[in-house]
Protein backbone atom coordinates (compact mmCIF):
# COMPACT_ATOMS: atom_id res chain seq x y z
CA UNK A 1 0.00 0.00 0.00
CA UNK A 2 1.66 2.93 -1.42
CA UNK A 3 1.48 5.91 0.70
CA UNK A 4 1.13 9.26 -1.25
CA UNK A 5 0.26 13.39 -0.81
CA UNK A 6 -3.50 13.88 0.34
CA UNK A 7 -4.96 14.54 -3.01
CA UNK A 8 -6.94 17.34 -3.57
CA UNK A 9 -10.65 17.33 -3.59
CA UNK A 10 -11.42 17.72 -6.86
CA UNK A 11 -8.93 14.89 -7.93
CA UNK A 12 -10.42 12.71 -4.93
CA UNK A 13 -13.39 13.24 -6.45
CA UNK A 14 -11.98 11.86 -10.28
CA UNK A 15 -10.49 8.93 -8.69
CA UNK A 16 -13.48 7.90 -7.29
CA UNK A 17 -15.75 8.62 -9.99
CA UNK A 18 -13.11 6.81 -12.51
CA UNK A 19 -13.06 3.18 -10.06
CA UNK A 20 -16.37 3.20 -10.00
CA UNK A 21 -17.02 3.39 -14.06
CA UNK A 22 -14.71 0.84 -14.15
CA UNK A 23 -16.26 -1.53 -11.26
CA UNK A 24 -19.54 -1.08 -12.33
CA UNK A 25 -20.98 1.02 -15.68
CA UNK A 26 -24.38 0.54 -13.80
CA UNK A 27 -23.74 1.89 -10.43
CA UNK A 28 -21.59 4.56 -12.34
CA UNK A 29 -24.49 5.61 -14.05
CA UNK A 30 -27.22 5.29 -10.96
CA UNK A 31 -24.85 7.72 -9.23
CA UNK A 32 -24.54 9.78 -11.69
CA UNK A 33 -28.15 10.81 -12.53
CA UNK A 34 -30.27 9.82 -9.67
CA UNK A 35 -28.16 10.87 -6.44
CA UNK A 36 -28.60 14.54 -5.17
CA UNK A 37 -26.38 16.84 -7.12
CA UNK A 38 -24.40 18.08 -4.09
CA UNK A 39 -23.75 14.24 -3.01
CA UNK A 40 -22.12 12.78 -6.40
CA UNK A 41 -18.90 13.19 -5.62
CA UNK A 42 -19.21 11.53 -1.84
CA UNK A 43 -21.30 8.82 -3.64
CA UNK A 44 -18.63 8.00 -5.88
CA UNK A 45 -16.02 8.12 -3.19
CA UNK A 46 -18.12 5.84 -0.73
CA UNK A 47 -18.71 3.06 -3.81
CA UNK A 48 -14.82 3.24 -4.60
CA UNK A 49 -13.72 3.30 -1.41
CA UNK A 50 -15.45 -0.09 -0.19
CA UNK A 51 -14.99 -1.55 -3.72
CA UNK A 52 -11.26 -1.16 -2.95
CA UNK A 53 -11.19 -2.52 0.32
CA UNK A 54 -13.19 -5.96 -0.80
CA UNK A 55 -10.83 -5.92 -3.44
CA UNK A 56 -7.85 -5.92 -1.27
CA UNK A 57 -9.70 -8.77 0.88
CA UNK A 58 -10.45 -10.78 -1.94
CA UNK A 59 -6.55 -10.98 -3.18
CA UNK A 60 -4.92 -14.19 -3.61
CA UNK A 61 -1.82 -12.37 -1.92
CA UNK A 62 -0.78 -12.06 0.98
CA UNK A 63 -1.94 -14.47 4.55
CA UNK A 64 -4.86 -13.90 6.56
CA UNK A 65 -3.39 -12.34 8.75
CA UNK A 66 -2.51 -9.87 6.29
CA UNK A 67 -6.07 -9.30 5.46
CA UNK A 68 -6.22 -8.75 9.18
CA UNK A 69 -4.09 -6.24 9.83
CA UNK A 70 -5.35 -4.18 6.76
CA UNK A 71 -8.66 -4.22 8.03
CA UNK A 72 -8.53 -3.30 11.00
CA UNK A 73 -6.15 -0.42 9.68
CA UNK A 74 -9.56 0.54 7.85
CA UNK A 75 -11.72 -0.06 10.95
CA UNK A 76 -9.32 2.36 12.99
CA UNK A 77 -9.21 4.85 10.30
CA UNK A 78 -12.89 5.31 9.85
CA UNK A 79 -13.11 5.66 13.80
CA UNK A 80 -10.14 8.18 13.74
CA UNK A 81 -12.26 10.30 11.00
CA UNK A 82 -15.49 10.63 13.03
CA UNK A 83 -13.06 11.70 15.95
CA UNK A 84 -11.80 14.56 13.39
CA UNK A 85 -8.23 13.36 13.84
CA UNK A 86 -6.78 10.87 10.75
CA UNK A 87 -3.60 10.42 10.31
CA UNK A 88 -2.40 12.36 7.24
CA UNK A 89 0.21 9.00 6.40
CA UNK A 90 -2.90 7.61 3.93
CA UNK A 91 -3.09 5.85 0.27
CA UNK A 92 -5.13 7.54 -1.94
CA UNK A 93 -8.03 5.22 -2.26
CA UNK A 94 -7.63 6.00 2.44
CA UNK A 95 -8.14 9.53 1.38
CA UNK A 96 -11.31 8.75 -0.33
CA UNK A 97 -13.09 8.27 3.24
CA UNK A 98 -11.34 10.69 4.66
CA UNK A 99 -12.95 13.00 2.16
CA UNK A 100 -16.34 11.28 2.92
CA UNK A 101 -16.50 11.68 6.62
CA UNK A 102 -15.14 15.45 6.66
CA UNK A 103 -18.30 16.02 4.48
CA UNK A 104 -20.90 14.40 6.67
CA UNK A 105 -22.15 16.89 9.02
CA UNK A 106 -25.00 14.05 10.66
CA UNK A 107 -24.23 12.79 13.68
CA UNK A 108 -26.81 9.68 13.25
CA UNK A 109 -26.86 9.83 8.96
CA UNK A 110 -27.34 7.12 6.87
CA UNK A 111 -23.67 7.71 5.98
CA UNK A 112 -22.32 6.40 8.71
CA UNK A 113 -24.69 3.61 9.44
CA UNK A 114 -23.43 3.03 5.85
CA UNK A 115 -20.29 3.00 6.73
CA UNK A 116 -20.32 1.05 10.03
CA UNK A 117 -22.18 -1.49 8.64
CA UNK A 118 -19.89 -2.05 5.52
CA UNK A 119 -16.80 -2.53 7.65
CA UNK A 120 -18.73 -5.18 9.85
CA UNK A 121 -19.74 -6.78 6.51
CA UNK A 122 -16.22 -6.60 5.29
CA UNK A 123 -15.38 -8.24 9.04
CA UNK A 124 -17.22 -10.99 8.54
CA UNK A 125 -16.11 -11.72 5.05
CA UNK A 126 -12.27 -12.01 6.26
CA UNK A 127 -13.56 -14.20 9.48
CA UNK A 128 -15.83 -16.52 7.91
CA UNK A 129 -13.20 -17.31 4.80
CA UNK A 130 -12.52 -21.42 4.44
CA UNK A 131 -15.15 -22.17 7.24
CA UNK A 132 -18.76 -23.57 7.46
CA UNK A 133 -21.30 -20.54 9.40
CA UNK A 134 -24.43 -21.02 11.11
CA UNK A 135 -27.55 -19.27 9.96
CA UNK A 136 -27.61 -17.02 12.67
CA UNK A 137 -24.49 -15.89 11.12
CA UNK A 138 -25.85 -15.71 7.67
CA UNK A 139 -28.98 -13.86 9.08
CA UNK A 140 -26.46 -11.23 10.90
CA UNK A 141 -24.96 -11.11 7.47
CA UNK A 142 -27.66 -9.71 5.74
CA UNK A 143 -29.19 -7.46 8.17
CA UNK A 144 -25.23 -6.18 8.11
CA UNK A 145 -25.68 -5.55 4.07
CA UNK A 146 -29.00 -4.88 3.86
CA UNK A 147 -28.93 -1.90 6.16
CA UNK A 148 -25.49 -0.46 4.95
CA UNK A 149 -27.30 -0.29 0.90
CA UNK A 150 -31.39 0.81 2.31
CA UNK A 151 -28.87 3.80 4.31
CA UNK A 152 -26.83 4.79 1.49
CA UNK A 153 -29.58 4.62 -0.77
CA UNK A 154 -31.49 7.22 1.08
CA UNK A 155 -28.65 9.05 1.96
CA UNK A 156 -27.10 9.93 -1.79
CA UNK A 157 -30.94 10.06 -3.38
CA UNK A 158 -33.50 12.42 -1.69
CA UNK A 159 -32.05 13.18 1.80
CA UNK A 160 -34.22 16.08 1.97
CA UNK A 161 -37.33 14.08 2.24
CA UNK A 162 -36.64 11.36 5.29
CA UNK A 163 -38.05 8.18 4.46
CA UNK A 164 -40.33 6.30 6.89
CA UNK A 165 -38.75 4.53 9.48
CA UNK A 166 -40.83 1.01 10.06
CA UNK A 167 -39.98 -2.91 10.26
CA UNK A 168 -40.00 -3.45 6.08
CA UNK A 169 -37.56 -0.50 5.35
CA UNK A 170 -34.40 -3.39 4.86
CA UNK A 171 -36.24 -6.56 3.54
CA UNK A 172 -35.94 -5.50 0.09
CA UNK A 173 -32.31 -5.43 0.23
CA UNK A 174 -31.98 -8.67 2.36
CA UNK A 175 -33.84 -9.97 -0.67
CA UNK A 176 -31.36 -9.26 -3.12
CA UNK A 177 -28.20 -10.41 -0.64
CA UNK A 178 -30.04 -13.70 -0.72
CA UNK A 179 -30.32 -13.88 -4.37
CA UNK A 180 -26.70 -12.53 -4.90
CA UNK A 181 -25.56 -15.54 -2.59
CA UNK A 182 -27.12 -18.13 -4.77
CA UNK A 183 -26.13 -16.52 -7.95
CA UNK A 184 -22.19 -16.32 -6.55
CA UNK A 185 -22.63 -19.92 -4.73
CA UNK A 186 -20.29 -22.01 -6.91
CA UNK A 187 -17.98 -18.79 -7.13
CA UNK A 188 -17.88 -18.89 -3.50
CA UNK A 189 -17.45 -21.75 -3.10
CA UNK A 190 -13.92 -21.90 -4.83
CA UNK A 191 -12.82 -18.97 -2.77
CA UNK A 192 -13.84 -20.55 0.72
CA UNK A 193 -16.79 -18.59 1.51
CA UNK A 194 -19.67 -21.10 1.97
CA UNK A 195 -23.81 -19.68 1.72
CA UNK A 196 -25.52 -22.79 3.07
CA UNK A 197 -25.50 -22.79 7.01
CA UNK A 198 -23.92 -25.40 8.71
CA UNK A 199 -26.93 -26.43 10.72
CA UNK A 200 -29.15 -27.72 7.27
CA UNK A 201 -25.60 -29.20 5.59
CA UNK A 202 -25.45 -31.36 8.88
CA UNK A 203 -29.01 -32.07 8.73
CA UNK A 204 -28.85 -33.53 5.36
CA UNK A 205 -25.78 -35.24 5.30
CA UNK A 206 -24.44 -32.87 2.31
CA UNK A 207 -21.11 -30.44 1.65
CA UNK A 208 -21.26 -26.93 -0.07
CA UNK A 209 -20.40 -28.94 -2.97
CA UNK A 210 -23.18 -30.61 -3.45
CA UNK A 211 -25.42 -28.71 -5.26
CA UNK A 212 -27.33 -31.02 -7.44
CA UNK A 213 -28.33 -33.10 -4.60
CA UNK A 214 -31.94 -32.84 -3.59
CA UNK A 215 -31.46 -31.36 -0.48
CA UNK A 216 -29.26 -28.54 -1.85
CA UNK A 217 -31.77 -28.17 -4.83
CA UNK A 218 -34.42 -27.95 -2.08
CA UNK A 219 -32.88 -25.54 -0.10
CA UNK A 220 -32.27 -23.26 -3.34
CA UNK A 221 -36.08 -23.11 -3.88
CA UNK A 222 -36.54 -22.57 -0.35
CA UNK A 223 -34.14 -19.31 -0.52
CA UNK A 224 -35.53 -18.33 -3.94
CA UNK A 225 -39.80 -18.52 -1.98
CA UNK A 226 -38.10 -16.29 0.88
CA UNK A 227 -36.76 -13.94 -1.35
CA UNK A 228 -39.31 -13.35 -3.48
CA UNK A 229 -41.39 -12.94 0.12
CA UNK A 230 -39.08 -10.50 1.03
CA UNK A 231 -39.47 -8.45 -2.09
CA UNK A 232 -43.00 -8.69 -1.96
CA UNK A 233 -42.64 -6.80 1.46
CA UNK A 234 -40.18 -4.51 0.56
CA UNK A 235 -42.20 -3.22 -2.54
CA UNK A 236 -44.81 -2.17 -0.65
CA UNK A 237 -41.99 -0.07 1.72
CA UNK A 238 -40.41 1.45 -1.45
CA UNK A 239 -44.10 3.37 -2.68
CA UNK A 240 -44.36 4.99 0.55
CA UNK A 241 -40.60 6.52 0.05
CA UNK A 242 -41.67 10.33 -1.68
CA UNK A 243 -38.33 10.99 -3.32
CA UNK A 244 -39.17 9.54 -6.88
CA UNK A 245 -35.66 9.21 -7.55
CA UNK A 246 -35.08 7.12 -4.95
CA UNK A 247 -37.90 4.65 -5.38
CA UNK A 248 -36.59 4.51 -9.26
CA UNK A 249 -33.26 3.58 -8.22
CA UNK A 250 -34.56 0.94 -5.34
CA UNK A 251 -37.16 -1.00 -8.13
CA UNK A 252 -34.51 -0.33 -10.55
CA UNK A 253 -32.07 -2.72 -7.92
CA UNK A 254 -34.32 -5.15 -7.11
CA UNK A 255 -35.60 -5.84 -10.30
CA UNK A 256 -31.87 -7.10 -11.52
CA UNK A 257 -32.50 -9.43 -8.92
CA UNK A 258 -36.17 -10.14 -9.53
CA UNK A 259 -34.80 -11.53 -13.28
CA UNK A 260 -32.16 -13.51 -11.55
CA UNK A 261 -34.65 -15.50 -9.40
CA UNK A 262 -36.58 -16.21 -13.03
CA UNK A 263 -33.45 -17.27 -14.51
CA UNK A 264 -32.84 -19.60 -10.80
CA UNK A 265 -36.75 -20.95 -11.19
CA UNK A 266 -36.04 -21.66 -15.07
CA UNK A 267 -32.68 -23.83 -14.10
CA UNK A 268 -35.10 -25.33 -12.00
CA UNK A 269 -32.91 -24.67 -9.03
CA UNK A 270 -29.55 -25.84 -10.34
CA UNK A 271 -26.94 -23.38 -9.60
CA UNK A 272 -24.44 -22.43 -12.41
CA UNK A 273 -20.91 -21.45 -12.47
CA UNK A 274 -22.28 -17.70 -14.14
CA UNK A 275 -24.85 -16.01 -15.43
CA UNK A 276 -23.71 -14.14 -18.36
CA UNK A 277 -26.96 -14.03 -19.88
CA UNK A 278 -27.88 -10.94 -16.98
CA UNK A 279 -25.78 -8.86 -18.85
CA UNK A 280 -27.60 -8.96 -22.23
CA UNK A 281 -29.75 -6.86 -23.81
CA UNK A 282 -33.02 -9.16 -23.37
CA UNK A 283 -32.51 -8.95 -19.48
CA UNK A 284 -32.30 -5.07 -20.09
CA UNK A 285 -35.66 -4.68 -21.44
CA UNK A 286 -36.89 -6.93 -18.74
CA UNK A 287 -35.56 -5.06 -16.12
CA UNK A 288 -36.30 -1.81 -17.15
CA UNK A 289 -39.78 -2.83 -18.05
CA UNK A 290 -40.10 -4.21 -14.55
CA UNK A 291 -38.90 -1.24 -12.79
CA UNK A 292 -41.06 0.80 -14.77
CA UNK A 293 -44.27 -1.07 -14.12
CA UNK A 294 -43.00 -0.89 -10.31
CA UNK A 295 -43.17 2.66 -10.59
CA UNK A 296 -46.66 2.73 -11.87
CA UNK A 297 -47.85 -0.16 -9.45
CA UNK A 298 -48.81 -2.45 -12.10
CA UNK A 299 -48.28 -6.21 -11.89
CA UNK A 300 -45.77 -7.28 -14.41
Amino acid sequence: MKILAPLPDDQSQDLAAAVTRRSSTQTYYTIRFLVDRELVSDAYRAYAYFRWVDDCLDSETGTRADKWAFLQRQQSLLDACYQRNASSSLCREEQLLVDLVRHDTGEHSGLHAYLHNMMAVMAFDVERRGRLVFEAELNEYSRLLATAVTEALQYFIGHHCPPPCCETRYMAVMGTHIVHMLRDTVEDNAAGFYNVSQEYLSANNITPFDIDHPAYLEWVRSRVELARALFKQGREYIHQVQNRRCRLAAFAYVSRFEWMLRALEKDAYHLRPAYPQRRSLQAGLWVGLNTLASLLAVHF
